[in-house]
């Protein structure tokens, strides 16, 4: 009897996941813990191994589907044994090959149409029937031989735009009509009817002819979707804001060896902050608070489909030197999305960093279920009162986000009071 390969919950959260790359093909040799595929869960890309030896027999779904986890999604065995030509139980997987090639060709879809025709390469060379939902092609067209040249995707958009075929020129091969054609025609119609008939060159509009094109969502978006809706709606939240001297921190860090970031001392001082009041090193757990002894820094990483949160554990107790290495290597991973899941969960408080990016504050959204996540702008010259006269100095401004539910107003300010006294005497730090 052959083996049944399934979707695994590869991460804690995950309950469904994209099949990306089949790594084994049909009819080859598989051993126990071989790569068959990779598979993109909410936060990263990991590996689907082999739980039994054998020949793969068939790939079920194929690359690019979303499959929910426990479906099958292919069989292992020996070539031609009983349940060889199993069928998936579960309902079929949803094709997001789309959401891979973002750029890929935008013009053979828009969202005003019917669900997605048969791929264009393999419509416009005729060796795929039209959709079983495609119109009746039109009347035949004179001089065509009796039957009128036209690609099952162009006959369905003419039907969707109420385009007669019998009035476009086909420049496709033996002049069958395809879905430019009915592009430059609606362009030229438009352009005549904004002339009014005038003579002159007309207007021709850049980007092809297409309004918009919609992605999929990806995994790891939408279960950033589901946690903000879970964070900013239930979670009560308030800000606390306040402005920091760096001068001392720069000139620290520029005698710093290995010149670590300016994030990495902030990780440390949030950590060693934390450690003093414990109060908010805290989850949420709706019938209790949890306080934890540990303090484990969640650092927001923008990745190309979001954002995620790796973790500097037991970050009041590294130095700093440490810390730097660590947020460097899972900054990297985390952007390869190959992060493993104990290395992006279970933080006990957050930092996000916009910086870098010329923002001077903002406000950022808790992680539930932590409870509360430090938001860093940009360390930005400015004209201050120091010492008794007006000076010029590095200043940053931070701003806590915190779950009323768990901190309490004067709860936080102490928390950020320690964090600028940190700061400002950046000593403590090394000590």
């Amino acid at each position: 009897m052959a083996t049944k390969i399934v979707m695994e919950a590869l991460s804690p959260t995950m309950e469904e996941g994209r099949l990306v790359e089949w790594k084994k093909q049909e009819g080859e040799s598989v051993a126990i813990g071989d790569v068959l595929a990779e598979v993109e869960t909410d936060k990263a890309v990991m590996e689907l191994v082999a739980r039994a030896a054998g020949t793969l027999l068939k790939q079920v779904v194929p690359a690019g589907s979303t499959v929910p986890v426990s479906q099958l999604v292919g069989l292992i065995g020996t070539p031609g044994e009983e349940g060889a030509d199993a069928a998936p139980t579960a309902p079929p997987p949803r094709e997001e090959a789309a959401a891979t090639k973002p750029a890929a060709d935008t013009t053979t879809q828009l969202t005003s149409m019917p669900p997605a025709p048969p791929p264009a390469a393999a419509t416009e060379a005729g060796s795929a029937p039209p959709a079983p939902s495609a119109p009746p092609a039109p009347a035949p067209a004179p001089g065509n031989g009796g039957r009128l040249k036209a690609s099952p995707l162009a006959r369905r958009i003419a039907a969707e735009r109420g385009v007669d075929l019998d009035s476009v020129t086909g420049s496709g091969p033996a002049g069958r009509i395809v879905q430019r054609d009915l592009d430059d025609a609606a362009r030229g119609a438009a352009g005549a009817a904004a002339r009014g008939g005038a003579v002159g060159t007309p207007f021709q509009p850049t980007g092809g002819g297409v309004a918009f094109r919609d992605v999929p969502l990806s995994q790891i978006r939408k279960t950033i979707a589901r946690r903000l809706a879970q964070s900013i709606g239930p979670v009560p939240t308030f800000y606390l804001t306040t402005e920091v001297d760096m001068e001392r921190v720069a000139e620290a860090r520029e005698a710093l060896p290995g010149k670590a970031s300016f994030n990495d001392i902030l990780i440390k001082a949030l950590a060693l902050a934390l450690r003093q009041n414990p109060a908010c090193n805290a989850w949420w757990q709706d019938d209790r608070i949890r306080y934890w002894n540990d303090v484990h820094v969640s650092m927001a990483v923008a990745i190309e489909d979001g954002l995620i949160t790796p973790v500097i554990r037991y970050a009041d107790q590294k130095p700093l030197r440490l810390i730097a290495a660590e947020s460097k290597d899972l900054a990297a991973r985390a952007r390869e999305r190959r992060l493993a899941p104990e290395e992006y969960t279970n933080g006990t408080f957050s930092i996000s960093n916009l910086g870098m990016l010329d923002i001077d504050e903002f406000t950022a959204i808790i992680n539930p279920p932590e409870a509360g996540i430090l938001a860093v702008g940009r360390i930005a010259e400015k004209a201050v009162a120091h010492e008794g006269q007006i000076a010029i100095r590095r200043r940053l401004r931070l701003t806590l986000s915190c779950d009323h539910r768990v901190i309490d107003g004067a709860t936080g300010a102490a928390l950020l009071q320690t964090l600028k006294g940190m700061l400002e005497n950046p000593l403590v730090l090394v000590w």
